[in-house]
């Protein structure tokens, strides 16, 4: 669960985007067809084997979301950040924290990946799980990766904010695109002690101490539980803060490559446990090779999306998308605590269509990969793809999938005839894509 917190496409880039990207998307995103260029965000970027973003995923680069005024997702996002303005205050009653919510999310493997520690055969680097510009870049799969740049510019107390981009299975929760807030908190050896008396001769690190599940090798025992207090009193804060103060909470341990030790909060809200962040002690090495040797960090990660789908009711992550002014009048308040609970405009019928087909013998395929087809196909008139049966021929041993497609646009009813137009290109898209026949 690395970042809960978590073919060639060149010839498809030289068609697709000069047949179907607007005039408004070809001021973000262009193809040099000369050179196998591919230009986003004002930067050019050379496609190769590794290149696999989309024109439906490069069509919501620079929406920003998280700041458009009025959005769900800005007023949560604005009511994590006066969580933090309100409870880090310096000597003057200057807030501590600083926030970064416009940084350019395409970034490179080394900030993605290689500055978190995540492994080199780690299973979030493959390409079925990200979105990749070429072999060095990559469109950020978690607002960690700007963790390690930040620090190294001097920050000790920070917020990030952004939108982030995975490929993933297709239903009302999960959406190729969506945001996240990390924060970032280190401090030195007096700030750590300070509210203890006799702290003259404790110590942040003993190079003698061995790593177990409660600490890293390099650290104290005193000074982890000391950062491990102020990190969970701090995060339980924010989810009362959010859900109330009688919300009930509980702590799960976890792994992240980038923390030790590392926990998952979950509240309980409407009748089940749901997790709403993970966090951690700052691994030591990410801090020393940002020049903050001395000193000690944690930090926790969170998606706007899920809150507001709890705070507002939200039932479909497609919503966040809509220029619909009934969906988007709804949060059009001043006050971002207000509450809000929306109310659906029109409720409009399911289409579902069946599509089966034997997998390439010669070619490698996952399901994730069929559902990336699936939306450069359908877009987000998609609301589900369901697998619902695999087949191994007896004899052959060849394997089969059968994907159940569910339609629904958000603000029309959409027709059989046209579904059926939109599945016929979905049956020739995989035939050609994967050298397959549908049966």
């Amino acid at each position: 669960m690395i970042l809960k917190w978590y073919h060639s496409y060149s010839a498809l880039f030289r068609y697709t985007i000069k047949q179907t990207v607007d005039k408004k998307l070809s001021t973000i995103a262009n193809v040099n067809k000369n050179s196998n260029e591919l230009e986003l965000l004002g930067q050019k970027y050379v496609v190769d084997n590794w290149t696999n973003i989309t024109p439906q995923i490069i069509s919501k680069l620079g929406r920003n979301l998280h700041i458009t005024q009025y959005h769900p997702l800005s007023h949560v996002r604005q009511r994590v950040v006066n969580y933090f303005y309100n409870s880090y205050r310096n000597r003057t009653g200057t807030p501590l924290f600083s926030v970064y919510d416009n940084l350019n999310p395409i970034v490179t493997v080394s900030q993605n990946f290689d500055s978190l520690l995540v492994p080199k055969d780690h299973l979030s680097r493959k390409k079925t799980d990200c979105y990749y510009i070429n072999q060095d870049t990559l469109l950020r799969a978690h607002t960690t990766a700007h963790q390690a740049e930040l620090i190294s510019m001097g920050l000790n107390n920070f917020l990030i904010v952004g939108d982030v981009y995975r490929r993933d299975e297709i239903d009302s929760t999960h959406y190729p695109v969506f945001h996240q807030i990390d924060a970032v908190r280190i401090c030195t050896k007096e700030e750590i002690f300070q509210n203890v008396h006799g702290s003259g001769d404790l110590k942040l690190f003993d190079s003698r101490e061995e790593e177990t599940a409660e600490k890293q090798n390099c650290h104290t025992l005193e000074s982890v539980k000391i950062m491990e207090h102020e990190l969970k009193s701090t995060l339980t804060g924010l989810a009362k803060a959010i859900f109330g103060q009688d919300v009930k909470y509980r702590w799960v341990d976890q792994y992240f490559p980038f923390t030790h030790p590392s926990w998952e909060l979950e509240v309980f809200h409407e009748n089940k446990w749901l997790e709403i962040l993970g966090c951690g002690i700052i691994r030591q090495s990410i801090l020393d090779k940002s020049g903050a040797m001395d000193r000690m960090g944690w930090a926790f990660g969170m998606g706007l999306e899920r809150l507001a789908m709890c705070l507002y009711n939200i039932p479909d992550i497609r919503l966040f998308w809509s220029t619909d002014t009934g969906f988007l009048n709804q949060f059009k308040v001043d006050d971002v605590n207000t509450q809000i609970q929306y109310k659906a405009v029109s409720v409009f019928p399911q289409c579902k269509n069946d599509i089966s087909f034997w997998l390439p013998e010669n070619k490698e395929f996952t399901s994730k990969n069929f559902y990336e087809l699936v939306r450069e196909i359908g877009g987000d008139i998609i609301e589900q793809v369901i697998l619902t049966d695999v087949f191994t021929h007896p004899k052959t041993k060849r394997i089969s999938h059968c994907y159940t497609i569910v339609y629904r646009h958000m603000e029309r009813t959409l027709s059989k005839s046209e579904v059926n137009v939109i599945h016929r290109k979905l049956e020739n898209a995989v035939t050609h894509r994967f050298e397959v026949v549908v049966r």
